[in-house]
């Protein structure tokens, strides 16, 4: 890869960042977009066989094409800052340095995975992971899948079972009947959610109900299910699990911008506490992908110089904000779930460290020095997340390189720094 040169550039290609880069590009000033999927439009708007994409998704992919001041690079990892405003980066063909003068951050947000007895055997997945892999063509016709854990995105998950012909045999919230009955009955402040809950509803939904522990020798055959003071055993062949998301912070925790509640901070112009450095979408706290197309507008707008067009678009964040306040009300995790790890359960389970061994420390510093947790192939992505819930400890401090490289790539960043 050669080196680059923008004056806006933008980390990420979902809903937030299509919706900078397009706002951007209207100033007339040179806009990059990286991504690191092999086409734009994030998780939400993932690309694969037989998957029918809203219309909305097109229209942003056509407006982003058409700008000739805004280049789109997929396949691309942000490796390391390494510079003032220079950005070390790795595609399939090598790497290089993108020197910019504005950045705006749109990284997204990742699975929340908590671990549970038999969380690791094959046929347990993460919910949107599964629903990636669907997208991704796998063949699913006939099987039987549970869906647990919190949140809209399990019924979502469970319409896109059901198209590629599994079975769904249960979805189940661990959110209260109450609180998702106070939930549904203020969605008429947003009446394009109100239609979309109805497309969604399930005959095997179970509200106050989460998985005990994940069945089977080499394989899943059944969960153990407790709803309410009831358990109960299921057969299924797959077991697909969320608990909400997380932001992606790596980046901006790198680049230095305070965070806020896990996510990064950001004022009423999407601008963090670096100067020159926006954010916008899920790593500034989960919204949904309204809230994210909005923000990200704001950012593009207010990074090159459009304050009038981003202040007629505040209103319309806000309204989104509400909701999002509202579902994050709503699926707030029981701290019951906390007690679902038993000693011996794997918490990371790249290195194979269980909850017992981790139990004693305080941070994740210090139980790195006794164990290899978080230095496996995820480099923490789960585990830190996990360890966070479950023992309280703070998000580990970002190292770089921020993905594996290749050999080449390290050896050029250490050139790079060796320089400085």
């Amino acid at each position: 890869m050669s080196d680059l040169v923008c004056d806006v550039l933008v980390i990420g290609a979902g809903p937030a960042g299509l919706a900078a880069a397009r706002a951007a590009a209207e100033s007339g000033q040179s806009v990059l977009v990286l991504d690191d999927n092999l086409r734009p439009g994030g998780q939400i708007w993932r690309d694969g066989p037989n998957v029918v994409l809203p219309a909305l998704a097109h229209r942003y992919r056509q407006a982003v094409e058409a700008w000739s001041n805004l280049t789109l690079l997929n396949g691309v990892k942000i490796i390391a800052q390494c510079g003032p405003q220079k950005m070390l980066y790795e595609d399939a063909t090598g790497s290089g340095v993108v020197d910019y003068q504005t950045l705006i951050l749109c990284c997204g947000a990742r699975e929340l995975l908590l671990p549970f007895p038999g969380w690791t055997l094959p046929g347990v997945t993460g919910a949107g992971g599964l629903q990636a892999q669907i997208k991704q063509g796998l063949p699913i016709k006939g099987e039987r899948v549970a869906i647990a854990g919190s949140g809209p995105l399990l019924l979502a998950v469970a319409n896109s079972v059901i198209k590629a012909g599994g079975e769904v045999v249960r979805v189940a919230e661990q959110a209260s009947a109450t609180r998702l009955a106070a939930f549904a009955g203020g969605l008429w402040r947003w009446p394009a959610k109100l239609r979309q809950s109805f497309t969604l509803l399930n005959r095997h939904y179970r509200p106050g109900s989460f998985v005990l522990e994940a069945i089977g020798d080499e394989r899943l055959t059944a969960i153990r299910l407790q709803t309410g003071t009831r358990v109960t055993t299921l057969a299924c062949e797959r077991l697909a699990c969320g608990f909400g998301l997380v932001a992606n912070v790596e980046l901006a925790m790198l680049l230095g911008c305070r965070l806020c509640d896990d996510a990064v901070a950001v004022d009423d112009n999407q601008q963090t506490s670096q100067p020159k450095i926006y954010a916008a979408g899920e790593c500034t706290g989960i919204g949904g992908s309204e809230l994210a197309l909005t923000e990200g507008a704001i950012a593009g707008y207010v990074a090159t110089g459009n304050q009038q067009r981003a202040k007629g678009l505040m209103r319309q964040r806000d309204k989104w904000r509400r909701f999002a306040d509202a579902v994050a009300q709503t699926f707030a995790l029981d701290p019951a779930l906390k007690a679902l790890a038993q000693p011996q359960t794997l918490v990371c389970r790249c290195e194979d460290v269980s909850l017992s061994q981790l139990s004693g420390f305080s941070d994740w510093t210090t139980a790195k020095l006794s164990s290899r947790c978080g230095m496996g192939a995820c480099q923490g992505k789960i585990c830190a997340t996990a360890a966070r819930h479950l023992l309280g400890w703070p998000l580990p401090a970002p190292r770089i390189p921020l993905a594996p490289v290749r050999v080449e790539t390290l050896a050029r960043l250490n050139g790079i720094e060796t320089d400085q």
